[in-house]
C-alpha cells in the first residue's frame, strides 16, 4: 500500500489532499519525543521519512499536518485489503508443485506477498509471453479492486523471488525515478522477468538493495562500490570478512538470488521489527522513542492476528556491525502490552549499560503462540 496510514487519513479527510501529512507522535512544536510512523509524498519532499524523530520532522516542515496514530482504523482497513488479496489465491492446488503450494504471506499491515507460481506450473505449455500478460492482468485487477472498495492506491512488484518482487515494488511506487533499465515508468506496477533480473539490478545504487543502509553504503563506497553491478566484484569471503554473515547475503542478493519462501500465515512463528538509525547514537531519547515505536508495531502485528507471546528477543547492533541479542522467556504466554514493554525495555537497558559503543540498530522479536 502507498503511504498507508497517511493515505487513509487523506481518504477520511479530503481537505488534507495535496498537503504534507505526517502520522506519528505529537510534535509539540519541535519538542515531541516520538517518531514518524509514516507520511505522504508531499511531506517526503521536505526530507521527512518513517522512523524519523518527530521533533526533526517538525523542524523540516512545521506547517505539515501532524496526526496521531489511529491504529484501530488502520487495522480494520488492513484486514479488508488482505481479504481482497486472499481472493486471488487459486481455488484448487496446482497439479505440479515445484516450489511449494501457492501461499499468501502478510508481513505488515500494509505489505504482503502472493505466490503466483501456480500460474506458470498449470500453464507450462503456454508461451511465457502470454503467461506474463495474464499475470499483469491479474495484478491490475487486484489494484483496481482495492481502489474500488477502499479508495486507496497500491503498488505491485512481480519477480521470480521475494527479493526482486520487493525491489520492483519500490521502483514502481509513485515518485520513484524512471526505471530506465526496463523502460517502465513508476505507475504502480512493475514486472521483472527472470531474464531481466541482471539488467534490472546492476544499474541500481547499492542502497536500493534491502539490508544496505547509509553506514554500510559508506563503507562500500569507500572501496569504490557504488552500484549493485560493482557489488558483484568482491568475493563472498571478502564481503563476509567486511560485514560478517550479512556480507554473504549481499553477495547473493547482488545476483538476484533469494531462496526465502512465501510463508503461509498459518505457520508464522515470530513477529519482529528493527530500525537502523540515520546516525549511530547514544541519545536515550532517540533510542527509547524509536524502541517504543517498534514495540507498538510488533504488538499491533501480534494482536491483529490474535496471537500471544512467551519469548521476547531484543536485537542491538553497535558501531562496527557488532550485533548482539538478549532474550527473556516468560513462565506463561500473554498478550499484555505492558508486559511486553517492561520486559523488552529491561533487555535494551542492559545493552546500553554493558556496551559504551554508539548504537546503529535496535530491534524486537517475539515468538508467538
Amino acid at each position: 500500500m502507498d503511504y498507508f496510514f497517511a493515505q487513509i487519513e487523506e481518504r477520511e479527510n479530503p481537505r488534507f489532499k495535496g498537503k504534507p501529512v505526517v502520522v506519528g507522535a505529537d510534535p509539540r512544536q519541535g519538542s515531541g519525543r516520538g517518531v514518524v510512523s509514516t507520511c505522504n509524498y508531499e511531506a517526503r519532499k521536505y526530507g521527512i521519512h518513517s522512523a524519523m524523530p518527530i521533533s526533526i520532522a517538525y523542524k523540516l516542515c512545521p506547517n505539515a499536518i501532524f496526526l496521531p496514530v489511529n491504529m484501530e482504523l488502520y487495522q480494520k482497513v488492513s484486514e479488508n485489503i488482505m481479504e481482497i488479496i486472499k481472493k486471488y489465491l487459486p481455488r484448487s492446488q496446482p497439479k505440479v508443485v515445484l516450489r511449494g503450494s501457492p501461499t499468501f504471506e502478510q508481513v505488515s499491515l500494509d505489505e504482503a506477498y502472493l505466490d503466483l507460481s501456480h500460474i506458470f506450473y498449470d500453464r507450462r505449455k503456454v508461451r511465457t509471453k502470454k503467461i506474463f500478460k495474464e499475470v499483469r492482468v491479474l495484478a491490475e485487477k487486484l489494484k483496481k479492486e482495492i481502489f474500488k472498495k477502499e479508495k486507496l492506491t497500491s503498488t505491485v512488484g512481480i519477480g521470480p523471488n521475494k527479493l526482486i518482487a520487493k525491489m520492483a515494488c519500490e521502483k514502481a511506487k509513485p515518485g520513484s525515478e524512471l526505471c530506465s533499465t526496463t523502460g517502465a515508468k513508476p505507475n504502480g506496477l512493475l514486472i521483472i522477468k527472470p531474464n531481466q533480473v541482471k539488467l534490472f539490478l546492476e544499474p541500481l545504487d547499492i542502497e536500493d538493495l534491502p539490508g544496505i543502509g547509509p553506514k554500510t553504503a559508506a563503507k562500500l563506497r569507500a572501496i569504490g562500490i557504488n552500484k549493485i553491478k560493482e557489488l558483484k566484484k568482491p568475493s563472498k569471503s571478502k564481503l563476509k570478512e567486511m560485514f560478517g554473515r550479512v556480507g554473504e547475503e549481499f553477495y547473493e542478493k547482488a545476483r538476484g538470488i533469494d531462496e526465502t519462501p512465501v510463508t503461509s500465515e498459518e505457520i508464522i512463528k515470530s513477529i519482529g521489527r528493527q530500525i537502523t538509525f540515520e546516525k549511530d547514537t547514544r541519545d536515550p531519547e532517540i533510542i527509547f522513542a524509536t524502541f517504543d515505536h517498534i514495540i507498538n508495531e510488533v504488538y499491533r502485528g501480534m494482536s491483529s492476528g490474535g496471537f500471544s507471546f512467551k519469548t521476547i528477543t531484543v536485537i542491538c547492533r553497535f558501531q562496527g556491525f557488532e550485533t548482539h541479542t538478549k532474550s527473556k522467556t516468560l513462565k506463561e504466554s500473554t498478550n499484555d502490552l505492558e508486559v511486553l514493554k517492561s520486559e523488552a525495555k529491561k533487555l535494551l537497558l542492559k545493552f546500553i549499560i554493558e556496551n559504551p559503543k554508539l548504537i546503529r540498530l535496535i530491534g524486537l522479536r517475539v515468538k508467538i503462540c
